[in-house]
């Protein structure tokens, strides 16, 4: 059985909350559960926006997920994965960072033919504006 779905209005919230503290140039500004929520939450989209099995993205302590179609592993290490730290996946999930720059500072480390995750990215995490 899988984790519960992240509710919207929470993983935005603390989305919005981590680039606050981001902005005021202070990820430590902001709680650990709040920052884990948020991760949380950007994953949960990510894997909604690519269903797949194909590449792991892992951000430690906070979670992983299976995303990108493709062939399936099920036992051992994934041929493709991808990890970042939470502020990274946050960054490039909301568009304040390019996929590119942060691999090129080596804030993400990918390995396998299907790593290569900027065509995802930014994620549209908030609701679209109607009106």
């Amino acid at each position: 059985m899988g984790r519960a779905r992240i509710d919207d209005t929470a993983g935005r919230a603390a989305v919005r909350g981590v680039l606050a503290a981001q902005t005021a140039g202070s990820e430590l500004g902001v709680d650990r559960p709040t920052l884990a929520l948020a991760t949380r939450y950007l994953l949960q989209v990510l894997a909604e926006a690519s269903p797949g099995r194909s590449v792991e993205v892992r951000v430690p302590p906070f979670g992983a997920v299976q995303a990108v179609e493709g062939s399936r592993h099920t036992r051992g290490t994934p041929p493709n994965v991808v990890e970042l730290d939470a502020g990274t996946l946050i960054a490039i999930a909301t568009g304040a960072t390019r996929w590119a720059d942060a691999t090129a500072a080596g804030r993400v480390q990918a390995s396998g033919a299907r790593s290569d995750l900027a065509r995802l990215f930014p994620l549209q995490w908030q609701a679209p504006i109607l009106g």
